[in-house]
């Protein structure tokens, strides 16, 4: 995997969790293609990735409006598909490149992960890891009112990290998780897809 990073130093250094630090993403499919049949629906691969950094429930709204879902209680389905991927989370792997990254900036600039996922299970994904301790602060969708691709993860984690927006560097792998970057006047490096499609 190549990272195109710039060579400037930056003031502060987020990280988005999933399909960046971790290759969760295609436990996350698993867990969503098991929720959505179980409902009477289906997810397209495609589609799942063009989602990718928007919270579960905002994520399921959509697949209802789309598919007409039978959900009677949209919170109780997305902790359902947050349980599926807990289940799974032993297989979790490291993205070797984006970690090697983090952890030479350890202890010398302040890192943050900023993550559309709920902290529960980002911080299980990044204890599974053994990396929640090289992160100063740890963004997750209960933290924000809007999540991406507005620009406010990255905002608080900047907030948090006591850094300026402009002086802070974001790695993400999704094209909202860009657009939110690209909102907060951050610069981006843009991860590749782990399953090398698109």
């Amino acid at each position: 995997m190549h990272l195109d990073v710039p060579e400037r130093e930056f003031a502060g250094y987020i990280f988005d969790c999933d399909g960046t630090l971790a290759d969760t993403m295609p436990l996350h499919y698993r867990a969503w293609t098991r929720l959505v049949g179980e409902l009477g629906g289906s997810f397209p691969e495609d589609y799942f990735y063009q989602l990718g950094g928007k919270p579960i429930e905002q994520i399921l709204r959509l697949l209802i409006d789309q598919q007409g879902l039978k959900v009677d209680d949209v919170q109780a389905a997305a902790q359902r598909k947050e349980h599926y991927f807990l289940e799974m989370i032993h297989d979790v792997k490291p993205i070797e490149p984006v970690l090697r990254i983090a952890r030479h900036w350890y202890g010398i600039k302040p890192l943050a992960v900023a993550s559309g996922g709920f902290r529960r299970q980002v911080e299980r994904t990044l204890d599974a890891l053994e990396i929640r301790s090289l992160f100063n602060a740890v963004v997750c969708a209960e933290d924000t009112a809007r999540g991406k691709p507005f620009a406010d993860p990255f905002v608080e984690a900047a907030r948090r990290l006591n850094v300026p927006p402009a002086e802070c560097v974001v790695f993400e792998d999704s094209p909202l998780g860009w657009q939110a970057a690209n909102a907060a006047g951050m610069e981006c490096v843009r991860v590749p897809r782990t399953d090398a499609v698109g």
